[in-house]
């Protein structure tokens, strides 16, 4: 069997982890601490290092959740040479027990592949054992009635061949690797289809990237799995839960693609290629598919909404399934009688003008999207904070005229220096660790029963990434010289940008910074950044007139928002935090004398 490759554990309450790309194929030789594959958990991509020198044995697919001590693969030459090793009799059918693929041969050929594979049950049974997903895959009537694409070639009401006297070619051909959604953190159950990269029909190669699904905080790649003819078996926007089958690749693509029309349109397959093969098999074989007139998920929904019939809609997916597409283009059919409206007016001379007096002028068009996940996701927990916190703003404001003078005279040379620019971001995390360390109930946090004080610093810092706010931390940011925070600012801004933040760089901080006023914010009050206790709120800066020393001046002014959780802070501590802070910023030598 040789050695069992588990899932370690990546972090507390973790519970399941995906397989997000296998860095090394199955049969390859790999080596001892060679990186075979990345595993992906919330917010955090993994590497799993191979624990010996042998031949690589995969026993789960790509994008496949799994539970944490889960076996996903051997390393031996034991366990990769069962299929090849195998009698003539069922070489292909030990090839798909190998690779969790579904075995796509029609209803005699699996009979008696069945009963070969009761010969030869020792070696298959701790395959199937170790990788229950396979179970289905090789389940004709499973693969038949999962997806969206309707039925697959090879399937149990669609064989791929229509005698068994070419059995063996038709096996090898027809092979179809089903491909499932992967999880993408914990307590996420289900993923969207942000975009198709390849369409439906596309000859794919193994590891090319064929979609984008969206989740929470991330949006990631999908790759093929194998190589060959893509299936869509959801729409782009769907929502779909993790492990349902997204889509499949017929291996063999111009076997496969020939093989359909073979079977019921023989002058078909003369006229097509490999490629655009699917438009003539769906509609060839339409007609005798459960798929016929039933829409996606997406597209029932918007014909719900739309309060359409599935049966006024042409399909044009396979087999005559309705795709979003064709659930969108209805949505433009109950409005087309709107032009009979003018057809009818001259039948009565009082519909003119109530009809023009009722329909107000110019377009008037409405749009629906889907939420994402992210969004989803935020707005629960922004809900909750409200909801379980004790949520009080205090504010303050704060001439920068100061700091304005000192970046303007130091700044070319502190980059010139430190390869890194001066920004406020330094001078604003340096005051709140000064403060917090005479203010420790504005860093601690409610665990339970007990506060908890911290005696660090682990600045959180919002940051708008592409697919929404995510929240870096600078760990010991107290101990960081203003070089020290603005390299790491700089940084963990880039990597949130990139979407490559790790989940060790998003958890543990114990105050928050936001500023918003790169974006205009004149005043905001910000929400707590739970379990933390507090977050400071920056904003625009605008030139006001102002009393200095009994004298109306104009000056840079920014106001601040302190929000804080009055069940541990109390008025006294906030506004006193806020005081200091604001002190600090006007006259920066403070910072740099410790006063």
């Amino acid at each position: 069997m040789g050695l069992e490759i588990k899932i370690p554990a990546v972090g507390e309450s973790i519970t399941e982890v995906t397989i997000a790309k296998w860095l090394k194929s199955d049969g390859a030789a790999v080596k001892r601490d060679e990186v075979i594959a990345e595993l992906e958990s919330d917010k955090a991509t993994f590497e799993l290092p191979a624990e010996a020198d042998g031949t690589l044995q995969i026993l789960v697919a790509e994008g496949e959740t799994i539970g944490i001590g889960t076996v996903i693969a051997n390393i031996g030459g034991e366990g990769n040479g069962a299929a090849p090793a195998a009698g003539s009799a069922t070489p292909s059918k030990e090839a798909t027990l190998a690779q969790p693929q579904a075995d796509p041969v029609a209803p005699g050929q699996k009979e008696s592949g069945n009963n070969g594979s009761q010969g030869s049950a020792a070696e298959k049974g701790p395959q199937t054992a170790k990788d229950p997903i396979t179970q289905g895959e090789q389940n004709p009537q499973a693969s038949d009635q999962s997806g969206y694409g309707g039925s697959t070639a090879g399937s149990a009401d669609k064989p791929t061949a229509p005698a068994a006297g070419g059995a063996a070619p038709a096996t090898g051909g027809g092979e179809v690797k089903e491909m499932k959604i992967p999880a993408v953190g914990e307590s996420i159950t289900e993923v969207t289809v942000a975009k198709w990269l390849k369409a439906d029909g596309a000859q794919v190669e193994r590891d090319e990237v064929i979609a984008e699904l969206e989740s929470d905080k991330a949006t990631f790649e999908l790759p093929a799995e194998a190589a060959g003819t893509l299936r869509h078996a959801a729409q782009e926007g769907q929502t779909i839960a993790i492990g349902t089958v997204i889509a499949r690749i017929e291996g063999g693509s111009g076997a496969t693609a020939g093989a359909a029309p073979a079977a019921s349109a023989p002058a078909a397959a003369q006229s097509t290629s490999s490629a655009p093969a699917q438009p003539a098999a769906a509609a060839a074989s339409g007609s005798a598919t459960y798929a016929t007139g039933t829409p996606s998920p997406a597209a029932g929904k918007i014909l719900g909404e739309k309060g359409i019939a599935a049966t006024d809609v042409q399909g044009t997916g396979r087999d005559g399934r309705i795709t979003k597409e064709d659930a969108q283009n209805a949505q433009a059919r109950p409005a087309a009688p709107a032009p009979q409206a003018p057809a009818a007016t001259p039948a009565t001379s009082t519909q003119p003008a109530a009809s023009a007096s009722a329909q107000p002028a110019g377009e008037r068009n409405q749009r629906r999207e889907r939420m994402s996940n992210l969004r989803k996701t935020v707005a629960r927990r922004l809900v909750a904070v409200k909801n379980e916190t004790a949520m009080l703003t205090t504010f303050n404001e704060v001439d920068m005229q100061p700091i304005m003078d000192l970046r303007t005279k130091y700044k070319d040379k502190f980059k010139e220096k430190h390869q890194v620019g001066l920004g406020f971001m330094s001078f604003f995390t340096k005051a709140c660790c000064v403060a917090l360390k005479e203010f420790p109930s504005v860093n601690a946090q409610i665990d339970g029963t007990d506060i908890v004080f911290n005696d660090f610093c682990d600045v959180s810092i919002a940051v708008s990434a592409p697919k929404g706010l995510v929240v870096p931390v600078i760990r010991n940011a107290e101990q960081l010289s203003f070089e020290g925070i603005e390299r790491e600012v700089v940084r963990l801004a880039g990597k949130a940008r990139d979407n490559k933040l790790t989940i060790e760089e998003m958890t543990g901080g114990t105050f928050t910074i936001t500023n918003g006023g790169i974006f205009g914010s004149m005043m905001s009050t910000p929400i707590i950044n739970a379990p933390q206790s507090a977050i400071l709120g920056m904003h625009n800066i605008v030139q006001r007139p102002v009393a200095v020393n009994g004298q109306v001046v104009i000056r840079p002014m920014m106001y601040l928002a302190l929000s804080y959780d009055h069940r541990i802070i109390d008025g006294r501590e906030s506004v006193s935090f806020l005081v200091r802070v604001k002190e600090l910023l006007e006259d920066p030598t403070r910072l740099l004398l410790g006063v």
